[in-house]
């Protein structure tokens, strides 16, 4: 979805967006947007009334929030390293290989420990099955 930055809305740093705009232009709630803030992803700037304006890179930026997220990446480590994110929510700076490599090797661990609760379970549900139809047969 395309957003028309409105020109009026001219600050410092260039054009604005509201936080409906921003929500908008890239599928996220508002709600989802106040909790970027929170979490120090995400930083508008107030208008005198109180209201969060954007700048015109808040939509790559809440892209590559969204990048970070679906890698698997919690936000207090996606407010580390956002900064070094560049070019589209896909490229990186190499100096962020060594954490990403380290993340992907929890993962790993992770994925291995649940193939083993996986296969313990298994074995139990094998055996108490087989327990009911051996009771079966007697019956």
């Amino acid at each position: 979805m395309d957003v028309s930055f409105k020109p009026d809305r001219a600050n410092v740093r260039g054009v604005t967006v509201r936080i409906g705009e921003l929500s908008d232009a890239t599928g996220v709630s508002v709600r989802l947007l106040r909790y970027y803030e929170e979490q120090d992803l995400l930083v508008p700037e107030r208008t005198p009334g109180g209201q969060r304006v954007y700048g015109s890179d808040a939509v790559a930026v809440v892209r590559r929030i969204r990048a970070l997220l679906g890698a698997g990446l919690p936000t207090r480590v996606i407010a580390e390293v956002l900064d070094c994110v560049c070019g589209s929510e896909a490229e990186i700076e190499p100096c962020l290989s060594p954490l990403l490599v380290a993340r992907l090797d929890a993962i790993d661990g992770q994925i291995q420990d649940l193939q083993g609760t996986r296969s313990s379970l298994a074995a139990l549900v094998a055996a108490t099955e087989g327990r009911q139809l051996a009771t079966a047969d007697r019956a």
